[in-house]
């Protein structure tokens, strides 16, 4: 009986169940779809397999995609996608490739790409832009760096206890001064009177008295005449040598305002001049330096040939046995002084990208040279002129017209041109920037120090000459050292205190 009720009762449910199916609407109801749907989407997500963190993306600039990277990472999904197959389910040729496929992936991914699995990047800049070559000047990148490096440089302003005047302590007019990079129009005397051309004539300025008196005037020799350099000789401060735009040198004697000689030897003008005693050295636009001495008729004794263009720099070292030229062929040469007319430079230097006009050696230091370049490389670099070796280089930013070594300190002065026409002390050997002095309106072409060493007189294309206070004076307990046996003689002891003020 039990048994027959059981089996009425699943006729009964499977008939109804069937029934219902059947006579079923064709619009199904809402949840019901909505769980559809559901379980749709999650079913699907299950089958999609890991990407390891990476997906698919839209890159506008094909040509910025790196494909090695991408068809790697296509690699290592499509590994992941086959890892639940079996090995029954793979070809011969399917397994050969899946193991030299992962045996070799993550090598190549590190050592090849630099691919991070758990930081992948498609797209990184690998390379800088190339360096422009060294002949290249951006006008516009010289004057918006020059605010950012002034800012960078003002944490090294407390590199000196002393006190530097930012302003100049004298200013003078200086009409008809020539904007000429490759001349020089500036010089000061141990006896502390600086002699400035002005185109045509030689000024002399006594820094004692303020007395200003005309040397000399070429006007005579055509209206295209000038004056192309000027230069004290060492000791004495008595005589002048003046070098002319059409190949002669001068010589002068200032007290007696009387010219003693006419020296030739060059085909064009002469724009620098260097003393070595009674040695000097004439370079000039005809590519030729010549040494002279002045004491004898045949005065050319030596005619040194090495350079290609304009001589603009000369500087014989302290010691008198090495003399330093710079050209507008971009060459520094260090010669003997003993070298003859058939002597090469001891040493031929290239590494300045520009002309090189500013030369100084240091007070401080045997055989030490520091030299500047020209617009198109905007360096001061320094030399072992015994061993031919660059100590030192470093970028100013802007053309470097002229340097001058501070006699009490380790110091080196430079002028510039554009963008700023400053004038910066740098402190050597590391040549953090110690100060900047600005007021000129033109680029600062010449430098002279006093004969005190204390004051430096600038002298610029906007025809102004500026007198700084920039180096540091002789301290008591220095000079209180020296006793009368440093100074031979009661006048030379008289000139020199009279030299340690110029004002």
């Amino acid at each position: 009986m039990t048994s027959h009720v059981v089996d009425f009762e699943d006729i009964l449910n499977n008939g109804f169940s069937d029934a219902n199916t059947s006579v079923r609407s064709g619009v199904r109801a809402r949840w019901e779809r909505k769980n559809d749907a559901e379980g749709c989407s999650s079913s699907s997500d299950s089958r999609k397999p890991p990407l390891g963190g990476l997906s698919d993306r839209f890159i506008p600039n094909r040509a910025a995609m790196d494909m090695e990277k991408c068809s790697a990472s296509i690699v290592s999904s499509a590994e992941e996608s086959i890892g639940d197959r079996t090995d029954s389910e793979f070809s011969e040729a399917e397994e050969d490739t899946i193991n030299s496929v992962a045996s070799d992936l993550s090598e190549y991914k590190s050592s090849l790409l630099g691919i991070d699995d758990s930081k992948s990047r498609i797209l990184s800049f690998a390379e800088k832009a190339p360096a422009p070559k060294g002949d290249t000047v951006n006008n516009l990148q010289v004057l918006y760096s020059a605010s950012t490096s002034s800012r960078k440089n003002k944490s090294s302003t407390k590199l000196v206890s002393r006190h530097i005047p930012s302003a100049p302590t004298r200013i003078l007019d200086a009409p008809d001064l020539l904007d000429d990079y490759y001349l020089n129009l500036l010089s000061w005397s141990d006896t502390n009177v600086l002699a400035v051309a002005l185109s045509q004539t030689v000024y002399l300025w006594n820094a004692e008295t303020g007395q200003i008196d005309e040397l000399c005037n070429v006007e005579s020799e055509g209206p295209d005449a000038h004056i192309s350099s000027v230069s004290w000789i060492q000791e004495g401060g008595g005589h002048l040598a003046v070098g002319t735009s059409w190949g002669k040198t001068m010589l002068w004697d200032v007290h007696a305002q009387k010219q003693l000689r006419k020296m030739d030897g060059h085909t064009d003008r002469v724009g620098a001049l260097s003393w070595n005693r009674h040695i000097l050295s004439s370079g000039g636009r005809d590519n030729l330096i010549i040494n002279h001495d002045v004491r004898i008729a045949e005065h050319k004794t030596a005619t040194l040939s090495s350079h290609t263009q304009e001589v603009c720099g000369l500087a014989w070292s302290p010691d008198g046995l090495t003399l330093a030229s710079g050209a507008n062929d971009n060459k520094l040469c260090l010669w003997d002084a003993a070298a003859s007319s058939s002597s090469r430079p001891r040493f031929e230097l290239t590494d300045h990208q520009a002309a090189v006009k500013a030369l100084a050696w240091s007070p401080h230091e045997r055989n030490l040279l520091a030299t500047g370049g020209g617009t198109a490389d905007r360096c001061i670099k320094f030399w072992n002129t015994q061993s031919g070796a660059m100590l030192n280089s470093i970028d100013t930013g802007s053309q470097v017209c002229a340097l001058q070594w501070n006699p009490h300190e380790k110091e080196i002065l430079s002028s510039h041109g554009f963008a700023r026409n400053q004038l910066c002390l740098w402190k050597y050997p590391t040549m953090a920037k110690v100060k900047e002095l600005e007021g000129h309106t033109a680029r600062v072409l010449h430098m002279a120090t006093s004969p005190d060493g204390s004051s430096v007189v600038s002298a610029a294309a906007d025809e102004t000459l500026r007198f700084w206070d920039v180096f540091a004076p002789l301290s008591k307990s220095h000079t209180g050292k020296r006793g009368a046996s440093d100074v031979p003689g009661g006048a030379k002891s008289k000139k020199l205190s009279r030299t340690m003020h110029i004002r």
